[in-house]
């Protein structure tokens, strides 16, 4: 199923890429919509001199797969591609056939061609991949729908203040429960385009189902050394019950029976496989951050409701560092007293507190736990809708 009258925020970035030499690598866990973008992209191409492959279908494998890479060309010919004039080759699912960076390699430095490929993580280009594209690529990440997105491919609009200080100015009663329900169903099925596109509850659990398990059998059991990969399914689902939580090491290995460095290999291999994320401790003392341990999140709210049981708030607060990441860098504030703030934005000294009913005591609480830091702008995100100075409803980030 192709996505392609929903455009994604990321889109114009990537078209702006045609133009380019370098090699565009689009990354990000399955089924996030990778290849409806590239799609799209293709089809805005005025080019004949062009070719979109699947890396999962042996036959066009195959094309690539020459002692003399010059020899390449010949068979792309079979498909009206042609080395003389610049050509546009799409390879789809590239860690499928990670020797063929090889020939990209090649092909790069000696034809004027542009490449974009796209792969399920970043592990594959860190840790499969037999030749470096060093100089030669920029790399995209793409994710689980935002909010904002999400109501995109309901075909619903809704418009988005940019800065938060205009959202916490601009908040309105009645567009809050204009789409109240919305939000509501985001905060249940997630991002996943699919999940999202589907109409009834049982499908949504069932596409869900149906990721989860495309996760384990392609990723897990072929791509990765894992030996018993039980034992990292029962690791991932501790993981989600942990989610806006420190991770204690020590604790996970002994409550899945391996050791801490195999908990090490997992979380590893799970955070550049983008299934979860890691939020480090904000401070100016570096030894000090590094100490103080990282919170978790999921990379989307369907994962947590469908195989987990987790409070609502700990959902809402995964559904807002989902939907904050894309203004940079996220981290957390803990005072000495061990006192919290959910999340800063440094670049842009900012400091969100997430509650499910925010109240003009938590807006003093966050201004004064930040107070002698260099955060400048304090606001509380909440579920429920809030007429007080300071808050910002979940549902305009």
């Amino acid at each position: 199923m192709f996505f392609t009258m929903f455009q994604r925020i990321i889109f114009p970035q990537l078209l702006d890429q045609v133009h380019t030499k370098e090699i565009v690598v689009l990354t990000g866990m399955r089924r996030v919509g990778k290849t409806t973008v590239y799609r799209m992209i293709f089809d805005r191409i005025q080019s004949s001199n062009k070719i979109f492959l699947d890396l999962e279908n042996p036959l066009e494998q195959k094309i690539f797969e020459e002692t003399d890479y010059n020899a390449i060309w010949s068979n792309l010919a079979s498909y009206g591609v042609n080395s003389k004039d610049k050509a546009y080759i799409f390879l789809d699912e590239i860690q499928e056939r990670p020797e063929i960076v090889k020939a990209v390699k090649y092909l790069y430095d000696h034809y004027d061609v542009k490449f974009f490929l796209t792969g399920s993580s970043s592990y594959y280009f860190t840790h499969l991949f037999p030749e470096s594209l060093a100089g030669r690529k920029i790399l995209f990440e793409l994710y689980p729908l935002t909010f904002q997105e999400f109501l995109i491919f309901k075909q619903v609009q809704k418009s988005f203040p940019q800065t938060f200080e205009e959202k916490a100015a601009q908040k309105n009663g009645v567009s809050y429960e204009k789409y109240r329900a919305l939000y509501d169903e985001y905060l249940a099925y997630g991002g996943f385009p699919e999940v999202v596109l589907a109409p009834a509850i049982d499908q949504k659990c069932a596409k869900l189902n149906d990721i989860f398990t495309s996760y384990f059998e392609k990723d897990v059991a072929h791509l990765a050394d894992i030996r018993n990969v039980h034992v990292f399914r029962d690791l991932l689902l501790l993981l989600l019950q942990r989610t806006g939580s420190k991770l204690d090491v020590t604790r996970l290995a002994s409550e899945v029976g391996v050791s801490r460095p195999t908990v090490y290999h997992y979380l590893s291999f799970l955070e550049s496989t983008y299934v979860i994320f890691f939020v480090s401790q904000y401070g100016k003392n570096v030894d000090g951050v590094v100490r103080g341990g990282k919170k978790l999140y999921v990379c989307d709210n369907g994962f947590l409701s469908v195989f987990s049981r987790v409070p609502e708030a700990t959902v809402l607060e995964n559904a807002v560092y989902l939907n904050v990441r894309s203004h940079g860098k996220v981290q957390f504030f803990q005072a000495p007293s061990g006192a919290e703030v959910d999340f800063i934005l440094p670049e842009k000294s900012l400091a969100l507190e997430v509650k499910w009913s925010a109240r003009e005591k938590d807006v003093r609480d966050v201004t004064r736990r930040m107070r002698s830091s260099d955060i400048r702008e304090y606001y509380v995100v909440s579920k429920l809708y809030a007429d007080i100075s300071g808050a910002i409803p979940a549902q305009d980030l």
